[in-house]
């Protein structure tokens, strides 16, 4: 008909379960060049105040050539390149293992990201598979700068179209110690603690230890609202009120990089000396998120580690958990049986550097 609107000849629905297959890269578009305005943003939605991130000063007499944008605005900026093409028709993002933060981020930097299809796995109501992705983020230089694996359930386009032979990559626990990687040229030997905001260094903190973070901050459907568009997150459940995908809830769930991030901002207020994501060891979207609900987190010190050939730094593994409309100061986690508290929302494993 003259004048009809061409829908499905030019534009992306996205990929459905069916659409991927094991081995497959995709190349994600629009490579994205970081500004200042990206980072005072990020600093306005996530009470983040680690000072090697904060301050370009702080961060030349730590030896780097001024403040890198903080790890997980890189996180967050290769994973919503990966959006359009891996979880526009996700049901919800699942989980993450084996990431490595490679190469710290300035401002002026220009990332792109590619992705491998390395597993997949029809769920058994037939209407949805999970599928599992290696996501790779590089910098102007092509040098990685992060690397993840994250896991996605997202909806068939045809629920009688057959299941394919499901595939599940073996992921590690952890990431090993020795892959840690610390920041070229990063060296804490002056490092002033008055600056950075706490006292306590790497040698304070003992195994088991567990830490109420205290504060918490209430998320507005606006913040998260920006988020989304910030990282150019394209996904259905988290910005388009009328889409299926949220007919679960009837509502916009909030990102879970947003929780990640808040857990992560509010884990100053114990961790203040944790200036750096060194890795991503595992993680879990426990329960959604959602506009008008508060925010609250705790960690806990898995394992501690010296890092080779360094006197002046060391590692720190924490399970950071967040909760939602719960304080803390109970620590809710887990049951005898093994079931999360009602109020978690994030399971976080993560490595930390901080100086000793």
């Amino acid at each position: 008909m003259e004048g009809s609107l061409e829908i499905m000849s030019k534009t992306n629905a996205g990929n459905y379960f069916e659409d991927f297959e094991l081995g497959q890269i995709l190349y994600h578009a629009t490579p994205r060049t970081i500004t200042s305005g990206d980072v005072a943003l990020y600093t306005a939605l996530y009470p983040t105040r680690f000072a090697l991130q904060s301050s370009a000063e702080f961060a030349r007499r730590s030896g780097l050539p001024e403040a890198p944008i903080d790890d997980l605005l890189t996180f967050h900026i290769v994973f919503g390149k990966t959006v359009p093409d891996i979880s526009l028709n996700a049901v919800a993002n699942l989980g993450y293992a084996d990431g490595k933060f490679l190469k710290p981020v300035y401002v002026g930097d220009t990332i792109t990201a590619t992705s491998e299809v390395i597993g997949r796995k029809e769920n058994s109501n037939g209407k949805t598979g999970v599928v599992y992705v290696r996501s790779i983020g590089m910098n102007q230089r092509r040098e990685t700068v992060l690397e993840y694996t994250r896991w996605v359930m997202v909806h068939k386009r045809d629920a009688s179209s057959p299941a394919p032979t499901a595939i599940v990559p073996d992921l590690p626990d952890a990431v090993a110690a020795d892959d840690l990687v610390v920041p070229e040229g990063l060296n804490f030997e002056s490092y002033n603690t008055t600056l950075a905001g706490s006292p306590d260094l790497w040698g304070n903190y003992d195994v088991g230890e567990k830490i109420d973070h205290v504060n918490g901050v209430t998320v507005e459907e606006s913040d998260h609202m920006l988020a989304t568009r910030l990282y150019q997150n394209t996904a259905k459940v988290h910005f388009d009120q009328f889409s299926q995908a949220n007919s679960r809830f009837g509502r916009r769930l909030i990102y879970g990089g947003v929780v990640i991030s808040m857990a992560r901002a509010l884990s100053f207020n114990g961790f203040a000396n944790a200036q750096n994501i060194l890795a991503i060891n595992g993680g879990r979207h426990v329960a959604p998120l959602f506009g008008g609900d508060t925010v609250f987190a705790w960690s806990e010190v898995l394992e501690k580690a010296d890092i080779p050939d360094r006197d002046d730094v060391g590692a720190l593994r924490l399970r950071m958990v967040a909760t939602k409309d719960q304080p803390c100061s109970d620590l809710p986690y887990k049951d005898a049986e093994g079931a999360y508290h009602p109020s978690v929302i994030l399971d976080f494993d993560v490595w930390v550097l901080m100086p000793r």
